[in-house]
């Protein structure tokens, strides 16, 4: 009774009716592999905070005195710039050269390789008293923060079950705010010493999180998507019996492996999987370009100037306690998060992500008006609305884009070029991450050549967030309740994103290929209807189950 009640079908994720074996073990190394994205938000967030130190401001200066704090040694906005978006351009290049690795190496392979480069970077970063050591460091942690961002959401994806893939791949969103929370922490707590651990602190710290995800690493089963790609069948078996919790002969998961193999085969027979065959717009090309818009726009909503350079903001908005704030708005996006990992599974991605963009937009709003109508501290209430709309703000975007952009990027590409793509749209996600830091200290500064937009910017954001709302009508295919495989089927017969809340699957790819008389029919020989989870409403129900049938609460 109390299981029931502490189910994901209690809170309204339902696991398919009759399935057998138990989801756990999938659920379990989904979330675990998500644990990455720590890396990705505590690296993220600490450079916010350590250039706002003065002792790393008195290492690090060359000479510059900023007249915002009385002439304290400082850094230059140029110099502000190459710190916090050298990350950015490693982090690109990084999620570019996840596809080759993750196909040549495998996913788990691929994914304990980037914690070799990741760690290098933290390790220059720690031993550095000088701006380009310090910026060489960023840059190697930047490149296995990029592809570590392009394989978890990957590996997730593969692993997963589909009536919860949306949530598995959500948590990599949750773990990433975590981190932006732990750094806020771990910067608070050391901001004050007048030594080097004051900054070498919050860096070697990310050591932790590398030998944490690395120890796990070792004994997680590779995905059994990547085995059937390279030939592997019988370590695919295996894969997706200890993932499924089922015996490797068990008819259930023998139809889920012909599944995806005879659908891999169905690729392989329309032609090679390179990078070339993105440029067919109905097939890959809009696949594409919906998760490089996704990715782009995410960065587009400004959430990263939050977390990048929020401390300063709020020191410059006339807010005391900048550090603090930081940490409440880097908790509020951690708790925020949780409802979108339920709503991803509910509402589904088009809905969450309609009412996201509305909320950031109408939240920028009221901060840009906030904070442009009285400056400064010269109105107390008008800084707290300020800080209270921010929240709001990172609320709707850590409940709505920041989940889902990963979640529909994971699911929306065919396995053949599935790491391919997802590098791409990651590589986007960074390009844009890139010129947000570089560009923001020239936008926001004041001074001489710079634009001093102040909480001005917000209205930029905003803008961009209307865009948001016109993309995801345009573009975001509604894929909940469906396997890989027929998300596959969804592209390739819905020509228009607003059309597809109404598809259900019809194409078996064991039917085309039924080459084992398992799965294509049902215990009284005829035909058997695949409806996805969360899709019953929108067809009758299914008749004709397989009688192996073993309930189970996860």
């Amino acid at each position: 009774m109390l299981l029931e009640k502490l189910s994901f079908r209690s809170i309204g994720i339902m696991k398919p009716k009759g399935t057998p074996g138990s989801s756990l073990n999938a659920i379990v190394v989904g979330l675990f592999v998500a644990f990455g994205g720590v890396l990705f938000g505590y690296d993220t967030g600490t450079i916010g905070g350590i250039i706002a130190m003065p002792h790393w401001l008195r290492t690090f200066s060359t000479g510059y005195r900023d007249p915002e704090t009385d002439f304290q040694p400082g850094i230059t906005a140029a110099q502000s710039s190459l710190i916090v978006s050298i990350l950015s351009a490693g982090t690109f290049f990084g999620s570019l050269g996840a596809a080759p690795l993750a196909d040549l190496l495998g996913r788990r392979i691929a994914l304990m390789m980037t914690l070799v480069v990741f760690s290098f970077g933290v390790i220059l970063q720690t031993a550095s008293t000088a701006i380009p050591l310090f910026v060489a460091g960023r840059f190697f942690a930047g490149a296995g923060v990029g592809l570590i961002s392009a394989l978890i959401p990957l590996y997730q994806s593969e692993t997963a079950p589909k009536w919860i893939r949306g949530a598995i791949v959500g948590a990599y969103q949750l773990a990433i705010t975590i981190g932006l929370l732990i750094a806020a922490v771990v910067n608070n707590a050391t901001k004050d010493r007048d030594d080097t651990g004051s900054y070498r602190i919050p860096i070697a710290v990310q050591f932790a999180w590398a030998l944490i995800l690395g120890a796990g690493l070792l004994f997680l089963p590779e995905t059994p998507r990547y085995l059937i790609k390279v030939g592997k069948h019988d370590a695919a078996a295996k894969s997706l019996s200890r993932l499924r919790r089922l015996d490797i002969n068990d008819p259930y998961l023998l139809d889920e492996l012909a599944e995806i193999k005879t659908n891999h085969d169905h690729e392989l027979s329309l032609g090679s999987a390179s990078y070339k065959d993105f440029l067919t717009w109905h097939t890959l090309g809009k696949r594409l370009t919906t998760g490089c818009l996704l990715q782009s726009l995410q960065q587009l909503t400004g959430i990263n100037f939050i977390f990048y350079y929020g401390t300063s903001f709020f020191k410059n908005s006339g807010i005391r306690n900048p550090f603090v704030i930081s940490m409440i708005t880097s908790a509020v996006n951690v708790a925020s998060t949780f409802p979108g990992l339920w709503l991803v599974e509910t509402w589904g991605r088009r809905n969450l992500l309609l009412f996201g963009a509305v909320g950031m937009f109408s939240s920028q709003m009221i901060v840009a008006s906030a904070g442009t109508a009285f400056p400064g501290d010269s109105n107390i209430a008008a800084q707290k609305a300020l800080v209270a709309f921010v929240c709001i703000y990172i609320f709707f975007f850590a409940c709505s884009w920041g989940p889902v952009a990963w979640v529909v990027t994971g699911e929306i590409f065919p396995l053949g070029v599935r790491a391919k793509g997802l590098s791409m749209t990651t590589a986007s996600n960074w390009l844009l991450n890139w010129a947000i830091a570089y560009s923001t200290p020239y936008l926001v500064n004041s001074g001489s050549g710079n634009a001093n937009l102040g909480a001005k910017i917000f209205f930029v954001w905003g803008g961009c967030c209307l865009i948001c709302v016109l993309f995801v009508w345009g573009m975001i295919y509604e894929t909940k309740g469906l396997s890989l495989e027929e998300v596959d089927e969804l592209y390739e017969k819905v020509d228009f994103a607003w059309k597809s809340t109404g598809f259900v699957p019809k194409r078996r790819f064991q039917d085309m290929t039924d080459n084992r008389g398992l799965g294509a029919e049902g215990g009284d020989g005829e035909k058997v209807e695949h409806v996805p989870a969360g899709r019953e409403s929108e067809t009758t129900e299914v008749e004709g189950a397989h009688p192996h049938v073993e309930r189970s609460v996860v």
